[in-house]
């Protein structure tokens, strides 16, 4: 009996690949299929085409209700920090919480050390790593990912630029109709546009006042839900001329406040929920991503407890309160916090 691995299965092409080049290194390989929103006939179309998947590879594949788990942790959360005007970063707690979490312990149930998902990113059981492919990596969705779960991970993925999966796949006929799932860094329960998951739970379109930083009341909005820190349309500024950005949100007043691009720049920030994967310290430098698509910027980061200051080299544009400041030290993740 070879070793053992659980991989999570959605039926695409990416965990299937990933299935087979672990069975080709020797791995006994168990599928699972972990259903997290309530969206029936999402998860019944791809449950079927897991169950196919692993009829051919000949593992089975079993299926694992999350659902009132990821409710509590993910799905909840998400629409609670928008209703309190933040913008929530849902991908890195369920990494987090579920499938690095709830699915580490359905292994555990198995009797089964190791775990693999298809996500692009490297893993030595100390660190994680940008993948390969930097125009897929995931290294930034796992940063809080807690530290003692690392050496049980394995990611195939990771050394794979996806247009070489995708050739890889051509070779396997089950493949050429199961087509691509969507991205595993895209919200997997936000069909189009996250407001119209906020829509189910309240009111979101409620006309509120646009102001200028120190009150002045310039123009109107449809509701401060349908804005993000960064967003420059949507509402109205009376006599402007140049592009204004939301530069705030007050849900308790239904106010946007607004400015020009430079008044969005920001050199420092604070961070709690501090995630870290190496002993560095009280203070360090390192680069940083405070949001997935951004570039690392160079900073220094002074901690105290459970709460750090982060200190940029040059400024930020855009940055929100409870996305994650992702460390990186080259190509390794040291650590994490949520932006505060």
């Amino acid at each position: 009996m070879g070793k053992k691995v659980l991989v999570g299965m959605s039926g695409g092409v990416d965990s299937t690949v990933t299935a087979i080049l672990l069975q080709q290194e020797g791995y006994e390989v168990t599928g699972v299929y972990m259903k997290l929103h309530d969206n029936e006939a999402y998860h019944k179309k791809n449950f079927a085409k897991a169950k196919r998947v692993g009829e051919y590879l000949g593992i089975e594949v079993l299926f694992h209700d999350l659902s009132v788990e990821f409710k509590e942790r993910v799905y909840d959360y998400f629409v609670d920090r928008y209703r309190a005007g933040l913008t929530p970063n849902p991908c890195v707690l369920c990494n987090r919480t579920i499938k690095f979490g709830k699915m580490v312990e359905f292994a555990d149930s198995l009797g089964i050390e190791k775990v693999s998902t298809g996500h692009y990113l490297k893993c030595d059981g100390k660190f994680f790593y940008m993948a390969e492919d930097k125009s897929k990596d995931q290294s930034y969705f796992v940063a809080q990912v807690k530290k003692e779960i690392l050496p049980r991970l394995i990611f195939p993925l990771g050394a794979w630029l996806k247009d070489d999966v995708k050739e890889f796949a051509k070779n396997i006929p089950l493949l050429q109709d199961i087509g691509e799932q969507k991205e595993s860094s895209e919200i997997c329960f936000v069909e189009n546009d996250y407001t119209e998951i906020l829509e189910r739970h309240m009111n979101i379109d409620q006309a509120g006042e646009t102001i200028y930083a120190d009150g002045t009341v310039v123009g109107t909005h449809k509701g401060y839900m349908h804005y993000t820190i960064g967003k420059r349309r949507g509402f109205t500024v009376d006599g402007a001329h140049d592009p204004h950005f939301v530069l705030s949100i007050n849900p308790q007043k239904n106010q946007i406040v607004v400015g020009k691009r430079d008044e969005l720049a920001k050199h420092s920030f604070g961070i709690r929920q501090i995630n870290l994967f190496d002993d560095l310290g009280n203070e360090f430098e390192s680069m940083v991503k405070v949001r997935y698509r951004t570039k690392a910027i160079h900073c220094r980061v002074e901690l105290e407890g459970d709460i750090g200051f982060v200190t940029l080299s040059e400024p930020v544009y855009g940055l929100a309160y409870e996305q994650v400041a992702v460390f990186y030290d080259d190509n390794r993740v040291i650590g994490s916090g949520i932006i505060c």
